[in-house]
Order: C-alpha cells, then structure tokens, then sequence
C-alpha cells in the first residue's frame, strides 16, 4: 500500500504495477487496468464514464464534458484538462502530477485522498467541490481560481501559488496552509477558521485582517 504524508495530511495512493496495465492506443470511454499515452479526447461529451487502476500519461481532455462517473485507484501525468468542465464526478485515491486545470470548471466533484502535485489550476473554478477525505495539493498555481461553497476540511494546501485565489462561503477547517504566501488573497476571514498557518507567515495573516476589517492602525 503506497502512502504519502503532506504536514498532517496522510494520502492513500494508486499502486499500479505496469506489468498488470493493458496498453491501449483506442480507448472506449471507459477504462479498467490500461495504459495510455498521447490519447487525444479534446472536446468529447462523457458520460458516467468509470477509468480505474489506469495510468494516463500525455493525454488531451481540454475543453472536455464529465458528467458523472468515477476516477479511481489512477495516475494522471502531463494531461491536459484545460477548459474541461466536470460535474458530479467522484474522483479517489489518484494523483494528478504536472497536469493542466487552466480554466477547468468542477461542480459538485467528490475527492478523496488524491494528490495534486504541480498542478496549474489558474483561472479554475471549483463550485461545491468537497473533500470526504485527504487531499493535498503541492507546487500548485492556484491563481486568479475561484472556490465558491466548497467543504475541503483539513485538506493541505502547500508551496502554492494563491495570487488572487477568490474564496467564498468555503468550510477549511483544519486545512493547512503553511508555506504559502497570502498576499493578494481574496477572501473573507470566515473563510480562513480554523486553519493551520506557520508563525512566519502571521504578518502577512495580520495585513490581510487590517485590510479586511478597514482597520485605522496609528503609530500614536
């Protein structure tokens, strides 16, 4: 069983064996213990599609529609899921490394122990997006995204690039936050209860409070 911990935040991931992975060049919508690489599925329409113990290295799904279905026990490499729109989509024990999220739109997309690592989620949108288990994001570009009514409770967000993250009516309670800067987040304080910051990162956390309250801070 492979295992990841990320601060407090311990992943259950995929353990594929490549010798147990059919390479397949022309996949259906769905997919079960296969291997592909380069698959180009720009602009399909895909519908309670189920990819499990598979391993998608390369892959095209910009501008894609997912509409239910399931992502399971995968890996995900250099794919392309720019401008992709999920919805309804349960997604568990994967991990996305160095994929592209540029635009893409999740609405009601259920996670559980999945690893984002290097990952560019910049101009993203995640609506009511919620976290049932451990969920990490690492060297993420989370710029200019939008997260609106989402529940992502002690997820882990680190080395992250939040320039503009937009946070509204979200629950992150216990998420931890260390190693990011805050300047330039936009978000209410609620928003922020019960998150884990490192000490160094207070004067920032105390920039974004004076702001936020409109607070008149004098030197006399």
């Amino acid at each position: 069983m492979r295992t990841t911990t990320i601060g407090d935040v311990r992943i259950l991931l995929p353990d594929l064996d490549p010798e147990d992975l059919d390479t397949v060049h022309n996949p259906a919508t769905d997919l079960n213990e296969g291997s592909i690489e380069g698959v180009s599925w720009r602009g399909t329409q895909l519908d309670d599609v189920s990819i499990r113990s598979s391993r998608i290295t390369g892959a095209d799904f910009s501008e894609s529609t997912w509409e239910s279905g399931t992502i399971w026990g995968s890996e995900i490499t250099r794919t392309d899921l720019s401008g992709a729109t999920l919805s309804g989509v349960t997604i568990e024990r994967c991990a996305f490394t160095g994929s592209r999220f540029t635009g893409t739109r999740l609405t009601d997309v259920r996670l559980k122990d999945i690893l984002f690592d290097g990952c560019r989620f910049d101009y993203a949108t995640f609506e009511r997006v919620v976290a049932v288990g451990a969920t990490a994001f690492i060297d993420c570009t989370l710029t200019n995204a939008t997260w609106s009514s989402c529940r992502l409770p002690r997820i882990a967000i680190r080395s992250c690039q939040l320039a503009n993250l937009e946070i509204e009516s979200c629950q992150l309670q216990g998420a931890d936050l260390r190693g990011n800067r805050l300047h330039n987040l936009k978000s209410a304080l609620v928003n922020l209860d019960g998150i884990t910051l490192h000490e160094d990162q207070l004067p920032e956390l105390t920039q974004f409070a004076i702001e936020e309250l409109r607070l008149d801070v004098r030197t006399d």
